[in-house]
C-alpha cells in the first residue's frame, strides 16, 4: 500500500538538503512499487543550469535506474507544486500519479497558476493530489525566504 505521508517525507528530507546548500527547498521522490527509484533537490545554482529543478533531478534519476525514459505506473511526490517546465517533463515521462504538498500561486502548473495537467489534447494524463505535510513544507519554504531578505 502506498504511504504519501512517508514518502512526502522522504521529499522534504531533500528540500532540507537543498536548502542547506543554499537553494530553494524543494525535494523530489519517485516511487514505484513502493520503492524510491529516483530522488532530487533543486540544484540550479549550485548546478548553474536552469533546469535543475527538483522534479528534473528525480526524473533523471528514476530513468536512470528504470533504464527507460518513461516512468508508467510511477508516483511524484513533490514538496512544492511544479512549475510548467516541470509539469512537461513529468507528463512526457508518464508518471501516473503526482502528490505535491503545497501551492505556488504564481507559477504552480498543477492547477494555481496554470493547469497544464488538465489539457484534454495531451495524450498523457496525470493524477494529480496535493496537501500531503503541506503546513510543514510551507513553512520550510516561507522561512528560507525570510532569511533572504
Amino acid at each position: 500500500m502506498v504511504n504519501d505521508e512517508y514518502w512526502m517525507r522522504q521529499a522534504l528530507l531533500l528540500a532540507k538538503q537543498a536548502e542547506q546548500e543554499g537553494e530553494v527547498p524543494v525535494g523530489a521522490v519517485i516511487v514505484l512499487d513502493n520503492a524510491l527509484i529516483g530522488a532530487g533537490w533543486n540544484q540550479p545554482i549550485s548546478q548553474n543550469d536552469p533546469t535543475a529543478h527538483a522534479e528534473i533531478v528525480a526524473l533523471r534519476s528514476a530513468c536512470l535506474q528504470q533504464q527507460n525514459y518513461r516512468l508508467p505506473e510511477s508516483t511524484m511526490y513533490i514538496t512544492l507544486e511544479p512549475c510548467v517546465m516541470c509539469a512537461g517533463a513529468i507528463i512526457h515521462a508518464r508518471i501516473k500519479r503526482l502528490v505535491y504538498a503545497t501551492t505556488e500561486p504564481k507559477t504552480g502548473a498543477a492547477g494555481s497558476g496554470f493547469d497544464v495537467f488538465n489539457q484534454p489534447r495531451l495524450n498523457h494524463q496525470v493524477q494529480c493530489e496535493h496537501g500531503v505535510l503541506a503546513a510543514e513544507c510551507s513553512e520550510l519554504l516561507k522561512a528560507f525566504f525570510r532569511s533572504k531578505r
